[in-house]
């Protein structure tokens, strides 16, 4: 293993999480496997623990580590990677990748929508609209928790029971015939408050990407406004650019 350079600029604690991370891209250590005790790390480098710790820390946030209390730290398995190439559907866009996809619907309401929701949607005043929450699993692991808001009068007929079995893009697109054309994404980072960690099964505070989407159909209608956060701790986005 590659030793840290006291003589150069680069932070102690930042050469060290380098030195990691290429230790796991090397596969000299493989996803589940035990990094070097603190104590080992700190003897080899001639680092103080605060060092060792602060680099752990910072991988551990990344996902690249993860610790297990009593154990010690390990290894992440390798994070999938979610497509940004296409616009579909989260189950049909996992489902195209082999992946085994379960929903789990939280909350079904007919409300009012607030200001900033009628001005995405392009509704009138006291337009109601569908708030939809489901926490959404991939392989049996929570994935992300999402909730949209989806114009009532576009789907008038929409229950809670439609989609427990069926996608909601599949709804709109074949019981509703809604024509799908076009959205506009954002992605940034953000942490998790208490009730996002604990239905998404992480610690509080832990960092995740915040999905913002505005969905239109023929005509450039809105249709859908949506916020889902996923874990940053298991996967990964990727996005196809082309010139």
């Amino acid at each position: 293993m590659q030793k840290v350079d006291k003589t150069s600029p680069v932070p102690l604690y930042y050469q060290l999480k380098n030195i990691l991370v290429e230790l796991i891209e090397n596969e000299e250590l493989q996803p589940d496997d035990p990094i070097p005790p603190e104590r080992e790390l700190c003897e080899y480098h001639g680092v103080s623990r605060m060092t060792v710790n602060k680099a752990v820390v910072s991988l551990v946030n990344q996902g690249v580590l993860y610790r297990e209390q009593g154990k010690g730290t390990f290894v992440a398995p390798h994070k999938g990677k979610y497509t940004l190439s296409g616009l579909f559907g989260f189950t049909e866009d996992m489902e195209r990748r082999g992946l085994t996809v379960r929903t789990t619907l939280i909350s079904f309401e007919k409300k009012e929508a607030t200001k900033k929701i009628l001005e995405t949607l392009k509704l009138e005043d006291h337009q109601p609209v569908f708030e939809i929450t489901r926490l959404r699993y991939v392989e049996e692991e929570p994935y992300a928790l999402e909730t949209a808001y989806i114009p009532v009068y576009l789907c008038e007929t929409l229950t809670a029971d439609m989609l427990q079995d069926h996608s909601l893009y599949g709804l709109l697109t074949g019981e509703f015939g809604l024509q799908i054309e076009h959205a506009y994404q954002t992605i940034e980072p953000v942490l998790m408050n208490d009730y996002e960690s604990n239905m998404l099964d992480v610690k509080k505070n832990k960092l995740a990407l915040l999905f913002s989407r505005r969905t239109y159909v023929k005509g450039n209608i809105p249709m859908e406004m949506t916020k889902a956060i996923y874990r940053s701790d298991r996967y990964k986005f990727e996005v196809t650019l082309q010139r």
